[in-house]
């Protein structure tokens, strides 16, 4: 089996090119070994039903370290293992933007798998929202919170794997844009 990075992010405003916010859950042989939270100065302004959503909003992140200050932290912990979230267009466009914006090389692409995707193939006939795979499967959910969001996320492939899911069918590869002025070489 493989290692697994499960995240969340929640965003300031309908634009998603920045976090104010993200969860990240660790799974590792099949078991949840690791979790993190950080609130995200997104150097921005946050829309009002973002805000109402999330709970997080200017005076929330005060303090808090911007992406790429934050990113010295966890990139190492991102660049362990493969990228899950639940509707990763989603997450992965976030951090692909936030990489980009802010000027920050990680690396060409990164493997990743969609929980959501996943679902819709295990369990056709039925919703796949978060809030609705986590009432089915009686996983604990603090809905928009990151740090809820992603171990959910994680506890939602745990099953599938336990249901005889083979993840590796479901891994796809996201082409990461490279900040202006840089080259692969």
């Amino acid at each position: 089996m493989s290692r697994f990075i499960v995240f969340d992010v929640e965003t300031p405003n309908r634009l998603n090119s920045r976090m104010s916010a993200i969860g990240v859950t660790v799974i590792e042989d099949g078991e949840i070994t690791e979790e993190f939270f950080s609130l995200v100065d997104p150097d921005t302004y946050f829309d009002y039903f973002n805000t109402q959503l999330t709970g997080i909003g200017p005076d929330t992140v005060e303090g808090a370290p911007t992406f790429p200050e934050l990113w010295e932290q966890i990139e190492p912990l991102m660049s362990s293992g493969i990228l899950v979230a639940h509707n990763a267009v989603f997450d992965m466009g976030v951090l692909r933007k936030c990489l980009h914006d802010y000027n920050i090389f990680w690396q060409r692409s990164a493997r990743y798998l969609c929980t959501v995707q996943m679902g819709r193939r295990l369990l056709p006939n039925m919703s796949h929202k978060l809030n609705v795979l986590c009432e089915y499967y009686g996983i604990s959910l603090t809905h928009h919170q990151a740090a809820s969001d992603s171990r959910a996320c994680a506890e939602i492939l745990l099953r599938y794997i336990e249901d005889g899911a083979d993840p590796g069918r479901f891994i796809r590869t996201c082409r990461l844009v490279l900040p202006p002025g840089q080259s692969w070489e």
